[in-house]
Protein backbone atom coordinates (compact mmCIF):
# COMPACT_ATOMS: atom_id res chain seq x y z
CA UNK A 1 0.00 0.00 0.00
CA UNK A 2 0.91 3.63 -1.03
CA UNK A 3 1.78 5.94 2.14
CA UNK A 4 -0.62 8.62 1.72
CA UNK A 5 1.84 11.63 1.86
CA UNK A 6 3.02 10.22 -1.50
CA UNK A 7 -0.61 10.16 -3.52
CA UNK A 8 -0.40 13.94 -3.77
CA UNK A 9 3.56 13.83 -5.36
CA UNK A 10 2.30 11.62 -8.06
CA UNK A 11 -0.57 13.94 -9.19
CA UNK A 12 1.29 16.74 -9.21
CA UNK A 13 4.00 14.31 -11.48
CA UNK A 14 1.01 13.41 -13.84
CA UNK A 15 0.08 17.43 -14.10
CA UNK A 16 3.48 18.08 -15.16
CA UNK A 17 3.75 15.48 -17.23
CA UNK A 18 0.13 16.67 -19.04
CA UNK A 19 0.92 19.89 -19.23
CA UNK A 20 4.39 19.84 -20.44
CA UNK A 21 3.28 17.12 -23.13
CA UNK A 22 0.00 19.87 -24.12
CA UNK A 23 2.92 22.51 -24.38
CA UNK A 24 4.44 20.45 -26.99
CA UNK A 25 1.94 19.47 -28.77
CA UNK A 26 1.03 23.06 -29.35
CA UNK A 27 4.24 24.40 -30.30
CA UNK A 28 4.83 21.30 -32.90
CA UNK A 29 1.41 21.85 -35.02
CA UNK A 30 2.37 25.58 -35.15
CA UNK A 31 5.78 24.34 -36.51
CA UNK A 32 3.13 22.00 -38.91
CA UNK A 33 0.83 24.61 -39.87
CA UNK A 34 2.85 27.76 -40.06
CA UNK A 35 3.24 29.32 -43.98
CA UNK A 36 6.69 28.93 -44.59
CA UNK A 37 7.27 32.00 -47.80
CA UNK A 38 10.07 33.82 -47.63
CA UNK A 39 9.64 36.92 -49.00
CA UNK A 40 10.97 40.37 -49.14
CA UNK A 41 8.29 41.67 -46.70
CA UNK A 42 8.61 39.08 -44.35
CA UNK A 43 11.64 40.12 -43.34
CA UNK A 44 11.21 44.50 -43.18
CA UNK A 45 10.61 45.83 -39.91
CA UNK A 46 7.25 47.03 -38.77
CA UNK A 47 6.47 49.46 -36.89
CA UNK A 48 2.91 50.77 -35.89
CA UNK A 49 2.65 50.74 -39.37
CA UNK A 50 4.91 53.62 -40.45
CA UNK A 51 8.04 52.21 -42.47
CA UNK A 52 11.05 52.96 -40.27
CA UNK A 53 13.62 55.94 -40.64
CA UNK A 54 16.56 56.32 -38.93
CA UNK A 55 19.22 54.41 -37.08
CA UNK A 56 17.93 52.03 -33.96
CA UNK A 57 21.05 52.53 -32.22
CA UNK A 58 20.26 55.56 -30.50
CA UNK A 59 22.50 56.28 -27.60
CA UNK A 60 20.49 57.45 -24.08
CA UNK A 61 21.73 59.59 -21.63
CA UNK A 62 22.62 58.02 -18.18
CA UNK A 63 20.42 60.32 -16.58
CA UNK A 64 16.96 58.47 -17.54
CA UNK A 65 18.89 55.32 -16.29
CA UNK A 66 18.93 57.09 -13.03
CA UNK A 67 15.36 57.83 -12.91
CA UNK A 68 14.16 54.67 -13.52
CA UNK A 69 16.60 53.43 -11.22
CA UNK A 70 15.14 55.86 -8.64
CA UNK A 71 11.45 54.57 -9.81
CA UNK A 72 12.01 51.34 -9.40
CA UNK A 73 13.14 51.54 -6.03
CA UNK A 74 10.40 53.74 -4.81
CA UNK A 75 8.18 52.05 -6.31
CA UNK A 76 9.14 48.62 -4.97
CA UNK A 77 8.78 50.51 -1.05
CA UNK A 78 5.06 50.53 -2.28
CA UNK A 79 4.59 47.57 -2.94
CA UNK A 80 5.37 46.34 0.35
CA UNK A 81 3.95 48.83 2.21
CA UNK A 82 0.44 47.80 0.79
CA UNK A 83 0.70 44.29 2.34
CA UNK A 84 1.67 45.21 5.76
CA UNK A 85 -0.62 47.94 5.85
CA UNK A 86 -3.22 45.22 5.63
CA UNK A 87 -2.46 42.90 7.99
CA UNK A 88 -0.91 45.75 10.46
CA UNK A 89 -3.52 45.14 13.62
CA UNK A 90 -2.77 40.77 13.74
CA UNK A 91 0.74 41.69 13.51
CA UNK A 92 1.65 44.36 16.33
CA UNK A 93 4.03 46.78 17.66
CA UNK A 94 6.88 44.41 16.28
CA UNK A 95 6.26 44.75 12.40
CA UNK A 96 5.53 48.49 13.05
CA UNK A 97 9.09 48.63 14.24
CA UNK A 98 10.10 46.88 11.36
CA UNK A 99 8.22 48.52 8.56
CA UNK A 100 9.79 52.07 10.39
CA UNK A 101 13.35 51.01 9.69
CA UNK A 102 12.37 50.11 6.53
CA UNK A 103 10.98 53.36 5.59
CA UNK A 104 14.03 55.11 7.45
CA UNK A 105 16.75 53.23 5.39
CA UNK A 106 14.65 54.21 2.06
CA UNK A 107 14.37 57.58 2.94
CA UNK A 108 18.13 57.89 3.83
CA UNK A 109 18.59 56.77 0.20
CA UNK A 110 16.23 59.54 -0.97
CA UNK A 111 18.23 62.25 1.01
CA UNK A 112 21.53 60.55 -0.42
CA UNK A 113 20.50 60.81 -4.16
CA UNK A 114 18.81 64.27 -3.51
CA UNK A 115 22.05 65.91 -2.08
CA UNK A 116 24.22 64.17 -4.70
CA UNK A 117 21.76 65.96 -7.08
CA UNK A 118 20.51 62.69 -8.82
CA UNK A 119 16.74 64.04 -8.67
CA UNK A 120 17.99 67.31 -10.54
CA UNK A 121 16.23 67.14 -13.97
CA UNK A 122 19.12 68.58 -16.80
Amino acid sequence: MVPMYTSGFSLLFLLMMLSGAFGLSLLLVAQLVQIKQKTDLKYTTYESGMATFGDANVRFDIKFYLYALLFILFDIETIFLFPWAMVLEEMGFFALAEMFVFVVILALGLVYAWKKGALRWQ
